[in-house]
């Protein structure tokens, strides 16, 4: 006879190959404060859904700036808050019209005031370095983000806004659940090691499988619209996100770190969280465009 337990062991789940490289407890803690809040904007969307985001784009600026100022660059911090501020606010009237002339106009008063950052009376040294990385910030948080915002003005008859924000929300968490669980168990065949050694190309088709799913079943049964968009949305969400993590990690390995900051405990910062939603809220609402009346 087998002795008691013996089967019990033998069921065991598979040991992980990789460390999930975090306080999970402190991260779960921490991924469902956030999440509550994201829901509140959800219900109160779209004014609720626009304070959510444009508060996200204020700290991730922050976040981004302080390091870059650590590092050695000089940017203007007031500029780039209240311009990435009038990017995501501009899109509630103006939609992408909006966006586009408040990104132009941001960029011209950053590329003159730079000029002058150290006074009148001093040469403005590093001038297109300092220049080009506040035009990087500029596109990478609050020009994303500002797509993120304008899900919520979505609609097409009696579907609203709502649903288009929660596509985007379940689409998101499949592809980070789907590449982590994939990633921890199974990753060993790194996709970008100089850049993110946890990073596997086992991970990145986690994320596909379950993104891509979870985009079909969002678009046919929330938004009532053809199976192969929620496709084409899953895939190009999960790519870009993809991507979005990659810049994040080769920003803070061109500087030496490693979170953004210590905002977030068992996540890091903010935009540790943020880096590949943005870029996955612009193809989502590239791709719901087709679904939305607006």
């Amino acid at each position: 006879m087998s002795e008691p337990g013996e089967h019990i062991r033998a069921m065991r789940m598979p040991k992980p190959r990789n460390s999930a490289g975090r306080n999970v407890g402190a991260a779960i803690g921490v991924g469902i404060g956030l999440g509550l809040l994201v829901l509140l904007g959800i219900i109160l969307s779209p004014w609720g859904w626009y304070l959510v985001v444009a508060g996200a784009v204020a700290v991730a600026t922050w976040e981004v700036g302080g390091r870059l100022k650590e590092a050695g660059y000089h940017l203007p911090m007031p500029i780039m808050i209240i311009g990435g501020q009038a990017m995501v606010w501009s899109s509630w009237k103006f939609a992408a019209s909006g966006i586009l002339a408040a990104f132009v106009a941001t960029v011209l008063v950053l590329m003159f005031f730079r000029i002058f950052y150290n006074g009148p009376d001093k040469e403005a040294r590093n001038y297109l370095r300092d220049t080009s990385v506040g035009i990087f910030v500029l596109t990478w948080i609050p020009l994303f983000g500002s797509f993120a915002a304008m899900l919520s003005l979505m609609a097409n008859g009696d579907i609203p806004g709502t649903y288009f924000i929660i596509t985007f929300m379940l689409c998101v968490i499949a592809s980070d659940v789907g590449g982590y669980v994939s990633g921890v168990f199974f990753g060993s065949h790194p996709m970008a090691p100089l850049v993110s050694p946890k990073k596997s190309w086992e991970g990145f088709a986690g994320s596909v499988v379950l993104g891509t799913s979870v985009g079909i079943l969002c678009v046919n049964l929330l938004l009532h619209h053809h199976w192969w968009l929620g496709g084409l949305l899953g895939i190009g969400l999960v790519v870009c996100a993809t991507l979005g993590d990659l810049v994040e990690s080769q920003f803070k390995r061109d500087l030496g770190i490693k979170d953004m900051s210590d905002l977030l405990p068992g996540h890091g910062g903010l935009m540790d969280r943020l880096d590949g939603m943005l870029p996955a809220a612009m193809v989502t609402w590239l791709v719901l465009s087709a679904v939305s009346s607006v």
